[in-house]
C-alpha cells in the first residue's frame, strides 16, 4: 500500500499540482463546489422551513442538477488535492472523518433529491413540506455544514499543516 501511495505523490500528476499552480486551481475549484452544494442547500432548506415563499416547492427541483454537478467537481478535485499527500491524508483521522461525511452527505442528498422529485407537487397543492422532506433537508444541510468544518479542520489539525 505504501508503494501505491509513494507513486501516487510522485506521480508527474502531483508534481503538476504541486509545482505548477495546480494547488491553488484545484482549491478555488474545491471551494466553489462548497460554496454551491451548501449555498443551494440553504436556499432550499429555507424554503421547506418556510421563508422565500414566492419560490414555488416544485421549482426547487432545478437547482439539484447544479448541486449534483457541484459535487462531482468536488471529487475530482478533492482527488487533485489528495494526490499530492497521500499517506498524510489516509493518516489524518480528521480526513477519515469529513471523507465518511462525505459520502454520508451525498447518499442523505440522493434520499432527498428522490423526496423531493415525488413530494413537491403535493407539497404545493396542500402547501405543507412531508415530515420526511423536512427532516431530510434538516439533515442535508447539517451534514454538508459538517463537511465543510471537517474539510476546514482537515487543512489545520493534524500532520497536515506540513506542505
Amino acid at each position: 500500500m505504501q508503494n501505491v501511495l509513494d507513486w501516487l505523490a510522485t506521480s508527474s500528476y502531483a508534481e503538476w499540482v504541486n509545482q505548477s499552480g495546480g494547488w491553488p486551481i484545484a482549491l478555488t475549484i474545491h471551494a466553489f463546489g462548497v460554496a454551491i452544494v451548501f449555498g443551494f442547500m440553504a436556499i432550499i432548506g429555507m424554503r421547506l422551513m418556510g421563508l422565500f415563499r414566492t419560490i414555488p416547492y416544485t421549482a426547487l427541483i432545478r437547482l439539484l442538477p447544479y448541486i449534483w454537478v457541484a459535487i462531482g467537481f468536488q471529487v475530482i478535485s478533492g482527488f487533485t488535492l489528495w494526490m499530492t499527500k497521500p499517506a498524510q491524508y489516509l493518516a489524518d483521522g480528521m480526513f477519515e472523518v469529513k471523507f465518511s461525511l462525505v459520502i454520508i452527505a451525498s447518499i442523505v442528498m440522493g434520499y432527498f433529491h428522490g423526496t423531493l422529485k415525488r413530494e413537491a407537487a403535493g407539497w404545493e397543492s396542500s402547501g405543507k413540506v412531508s415530515p420526511r422532506g423536512f427532516k431530510l433537508v434538516i439533515a442535508s444541510c447539517v451534514l454538508w455544514g459538517a463537511v465543510i468544518i471537517g474539510g476546514r479542520l482537515t487543512a489545520y489539525l493534524g500532520s497536515l499543516y506540513l506542505r
